[in-house]
Order: structure tokens, then sequence, then C-alpha cells
């Protein structure tokens, strides 16, 4: 069965409530490791040894964060910028992440509207997330879609309920996955 790294982002978890009820909804399992890097690094001074080995132990790592600005919370950018070192996840000896598998859990104030070509932003989140995809593959990780949850600030329990269930679902269906 695959391991799954679930690395949260979020400077102000406790007034998000999408991303609270995503996070309860992650299945305890041997399997799955839950992450929080705000918690684990307030003053971002990130443990690069210790991230990489978490990496090394997991099939799949799957980044929960809001959309900021087009992009991630600054933490993510700096554990990107430290972790993913030369020579350990890419360049000619880089090698560490070949096969593991980068998917992000991403929450949105906007509607899925919001976000195309015909729309507020001119653009599909998946166009903002080009830089996201080009390091995973620049690491030989496999990049999947995101699993995304548009609108968050006219959610209502009722559909945030349904996104916790759906997004439960998308984590049982890695676990029962042949990745690894």
């Amino acid at each position: 069965m695959p391991k799954v790294l679930v690395i949260l982002i979020h400077p102000k978890f406790e007034t998000s409530k999408a991303n609270q009820i995503l996070w309860d909804a992650i299945p305890e399992s041997k399997e799955i490791t839950k992450h929080d890097l705000y918690e684990t690094y307030p003053d971002f001074f990130i443990d690069i040894k210790k991230e990489q080995s978490l990496l090394l132990d997991h099939d799949y790592v799957m980044f929960q964060h809001p959309f900021y600005w087009y992009s991630c919370p600054p933490l993510m950018k700096q554990w990107i910028d430290d972790v993913l070192e030369e020579g350990w996840a890419y360049g000619k000896t880089g090698n560490q992440l070949v096969g593991k598998t980068w998917i992000q859990c991403i929450t949105t104030g906007g509607q899925d509207t919001a976000y195309s070509k015909e729309g507020f932003h001119k653009h599909t989140v998946n166009d903002f997330l080009l830089p996201f995809r080009r390091t995973a593959e620049l690491c030989g990780m496999i990049y999947r879609d995101p699993f995304l949850v548009q609108g968050t600030f006219q959610l209502g329990e009722k559909q945030l309920a349904e996104f916790s269930n759906s997004f439960r679902k998308f984590i049982f269906s890695i676990l029962e996955s042949s990745h690894a």
C-alpha cells in the first residue's frame, strides 16, 4: 500500500473552515503522515534533513494550502527552495524523488468561474500552477492535477461537508492505488 505525506501549509489555519474540514477528513492510517509546516516551523527555520527524510519515506506528497496571490503561502515557497536541493532532488545526481507523486489540495476564495479564460482572473487554476508542475517534473515526480475547493467564502456547511467527503474518498483512492 502506498504511503501518503500530507503537508499542511496555512499561516492562518485557525480561521480557515474549509482547510480545517479537509484536514479533519484525512483518515487515520499508518500509511498517512500529517505534517503541519506552520506548526512545525513558526520561525521559518526548516530542518532540511528531516523534511527530506519524510519525503523519502512516502510515495505521494500532497500539499494542502490556500491559493495566495496565484501561488502558495510563503513557507511553502521557502520549503521548496530549501528542501528540494540540487544534487538531492534534481540535477545530475538528484534522483531521490523520481517516481513519487506530487498532488496539491488547494482552496480558493474565488468561484471556479472566476478561474477561467472568460472569468475575472483570465486563467484557470492549472495555468497558475505551472511552476509547481515544472518543479515536480524537474525532480522526476509524477504531477497530478490538484484537488480543488473553490468559492470557499460562499460555501455553507452542507457544501463543506460534501467537499470533506469527496476529499476523504480522494485520499482512499490514493491508498488503494498500485503506485507504490
